[in-house]
């Protein structure tokens, strides 16, 4: 039985943008890192380390090369904030390219676009 969602692979065309993106802009931190030295290497970064579920970047070219079948789409993530409006804010003060506040039956929700355009939405969830 499966307990939880552990890690989110999300496939890059360059790491360290992506690096600088999720920490200095979204707010993330760097969880872990490895390098196997031979190519392959992940990042781990998450809101939090107390976070129960993280993002790993991974060099699309390179797993595209040792996994020719794998879907390599970036995937569809919600991210939940407390104060919409706020995190909006902080992301447009730092350059993020970012949709409208809608309006939903669940709430409010915008969303952002990270360097290589892929977007992610966030939804005001108060816990």
């Amino acid at each position: 039985m499966i307990s939880k969602l552990g890690q989110v692979m999300l496939y890059v065309n360059n790491q360290d943008d992506a690096v600088v993106f999720w920490t200095e802009k979204v707010g993330f931190i760097i969880i872990s890192e490895e390098n196997t030295g031979q190519g392959m290497r992940w990042i781990e970064v998450a809101p939090t380390k107390e976070t129960q579920t993280s993002i790993i970047l991974h060099n699309k070219d390179f797993v595209a090369k040792m996994s020719p079948g794998l879907n390599l789409g970036t995937p569809s993530l919600m991210f939940f904030t407390e104060n919409l409006e706020s995190y909006y804010q902080e992301l447009l003060s730092k350059g993020v390219k970012v949709g409208k506040i809608v309006n939903m039956p669940s709430g409010k929700v915008f969303n952002f676009a990270d360097g290589e355009e892929n977007y992610f939405a966030v939804m005001e969830k108060i816990e």
